[in-house]
């Protein structure tokens, strides 16, 4: 089991920044990857970075987002800049296990409105 906890969304201008936390109850060594999806209303979730390679990011949010993650306090961060008021959602961390199987854990969301 991984729980995880996720802060820092809330209400920001067009073109402001957030930074999301995500904080996991195991070590990352025993998370395979860990990323954020969002699901904005009447869309599908969709994925937008992990920590898979050097950093996995959804092509509409590549160059404002930076995924990172600091081992020592098994956090995942999800930096997000130059908001656009499409980037409006519900925004959940994940971690997946693989331990023979895939296994996908999810964090409650949080959420990010932009708006003037």
């Amino acid at each position: 089991q991984v729980q995880l906890v996720e802060s820092g969304g809330g209400l920001v201008q067009p073109g402001g920044s957030l930074r999301l936390s995500c904080a996991a109850s195991r070590s990352f060594f025993s998370i395979n990857v860990m990323g954020w999806y969002r699901q904005a209303p009447g869309k599908e979730r969709e994925l937008v970075a992990n920590t898979g390679g050097s950093g996995n990011y959804a092509d509409s949010v590549k160059g404002r987002f930076t995924i990172s993650r600091d081992t020592a306090k098994n956090t995942v961060y999800l930096q997000i800049n130059s908001l656009k008021p499409e980037d409006t959602a519900v925004y959940y961390c994940y971690a997946s296990v693989f331990t023979g199987r895939w296994t996908d854990y999810w964090g409650q969301g949080t959420q990010v409105t932009v708006s003037s």
